[in-house]
């Protein structure tokens, strides 16, 4: 089986080095490189072709989300951005995201989280660490009333059941537990989601949690 290629960007070495010694460890899992800032990152990209950036937020000479925003931006790329950040850096999930971030895992997470993110995200599903999903909700309720993207202008090519499973999905719900909400199979769950990402042009599920807040499909609880 082909291993999970790999490429840490942080500014911080010993960062970067432990991170590769703890995923080097895993089967399956390869650090291919290490990029020093986003710049470096991007290049790297572009030269090593991996199937995962960790990616941090704060880097000098150009940011975690800027670089995020360039690595997906790439046509027809296929590579995932895993960011990692800490506690004080939640106020930039919600930008980085909006990026084309796979999945937000925070820095003091074990190594096998770490590498369970990796596979995650790899496999082209999204992750987001559960106490990053709550901040993540606080902050789309610190928004404005109105949404940025007009709710029946792109959720209107999606029938009654996709826009429900969407609005599930938001709310953080698995394929599993959206097919015992709606008491189906799982697989046909997993349809409808592969429909909802095509027909509004989205990378993954998280994508599809961020536009159902941003289109006022779905509001947070209590506002």
């Amino acid at each position: 089986m082909t291993s999970i290629r790999v490429l840490i960007a942080d500014d911080q070495i010993m960062v970067r080095q432990g991170f590769t010694v703890l995923l080097n460890a895993e089967p399956g899992i390869e650090v291919v490189g290490q990029a020093v800032n986003g710049l470096d990152a991007v290049a790297k990209v572009a030269e090593l072709e991996p199937d995962v950036v960790l990616m941090d937020v704060r880097m000098p000479e150009l940011g975690g989300i800027e670089a995020t925003r360039r690595i997906a931006g790439r046509p027809g790329t296929a590579v995932k951005v895993l960011v990692l950040t800490t506690f004080d850096l939640d106020d930039y999930v919600y930008e980085a995201l909006r990026a084309g971030a796979s999945g937000f895992l925070l820095k003091d997470a074990s190594a096998a989280d770490l590498a369970h993110a990796v596979r995650v995200v790899a496999a082209g599903n999204a992750l987001l660490a559960p106490n990053v999903t709550k901040r993540l909700i606080a902050e789309f309720s610190r928004m404005s009333g109105t949404p940025r993207i007009p709710l029946k202008e792109r959720v209107g090519d999606l029938t009654e059941r996709e826009t429900e499973v969407l609005s599930l999905i938001a709310q953080g719900l698995s394929n599993a537990e959206i097919a015992e909400r709606l008491v189906v199979a799982e697989q046909t769950v997993k349809t409808h989601v592969s429909r909802i990402l095509v027909k509004l042009g989205l990378r993954d599920r998280t994508q599809a949690a961020v536009f159902a807040y941003e289109s006022g499909l779905v509001r947070p609880s209590g506002y």
